[in-house]
């Protein structure tokens, strides 16, 4: 069901209505998007209207965190991601992201690595969502089905008792291809995006958060988000997710 424009009005929530750096951030990226790309909603209303929630997109392109961000907006809540505490660090752009409330996550090995969990203790104290790419890194599988997940969005989710929403999207790779350094501006791209519902993880309540039952449940949310870019793709994903260990690839970085 597409989110009209009625909906949009019902659903939107402070976050949106009240004045912020989003309004300034949505006339800076709402424009050029325009021009770019056409992005149709799907069952938008499964996004949650207020309180804290954790949204598990898909991920093969560079320019998904601002389809995705775009599609969030247009469901009427704000746009959080986690993002890399170098960035932070960059005049402008660090202080865009401070004053939007974009999360900072540090490197792997760093004495912080809890920062994101704490993140989403904060998330729930302010009922506000954020955006976790589960694959951590643009997929490797090469027809751009989601690859293996890692354990991040499902730690902060089950950690702090947030919901975790699928999403997922297809088109994208046609505005910028997989590594690409490219924008394709011309004609507009069609993108459609589909939210699931919140993933059932009660079977993990009260199970150590150790590695396995991490793992397990990301399994799980994974598998739920690739039934949504079957329905969007028409077409069915491989039955075993792409491993980049068993390609003698790395999970992070271009190649």
């Amino acid at each position: 069901m597409a989110v009209t424009k009625t909906e949009k009005r019902r659903r939107a929530s402070p976050e949106k209505t009240r004045p912020s750096i989003y309004w300034l951030l949505a006339c800076i990226a709402l424009p050029p998007a325009r021009v770019m790309m056409k992005i149709r909603v799907q069952d938008g209303h499964k996004l949650p209207v207020s309180g804290p929630f954790v949204l598990a997109p898909n991920h093969f392109s560079e320019i998904d965190p601002i389809v995705i961000g775009i599609a969030v907006w247009k469901m009427g809540r704000a746009p959080r991601f986690m993002a890399k505490a170098g960035l932070f660090k960059v005049p402008v752009v660090g202080w865009l992201l401070t004053k939007s409330g974009q999360i900072p996550v540090e490197r792997a090995g760093s004495s912080r690595d809890s920062d994101p969990v704490q993140a989403g203790g904060r998330l729930v104290e302010k009922g506000q969502g954020v955006v976790i790419y589960p694959e951590g890194s643009l997929t490797r599988d090469p027809d751009l089905w989601p690859m293996r997940g890692k354990t991040g969005a499902v730690r902060v989710a089950l950690t702090n008792g947030i919901p975790i929403t699928p999403i997922a999207h297809w088109g994208t790779d046609k505005v910028m291809a997989r590594y690409s350094r490219k924008i394709n501006f011309f004609p507009p791209k069609a993108i459609d995006v589909k939210v699931g519902d919140p993933v059932d993880l009660s079977e993990f309540a009260g199970r150590p958060l150790d590695s396995a039952t991490l793992a397990e449940a990301t399994a799980v949310v994974m598998k739920h988000i690739t039934a949504l870019l079957e329905d969007l793709r028409g077409e069915k994903a491989p039955d075993e997710p792409w491993d980049p260990s068993k390609h003698n690839q790395k999970d992070t970085g271009r190649f």
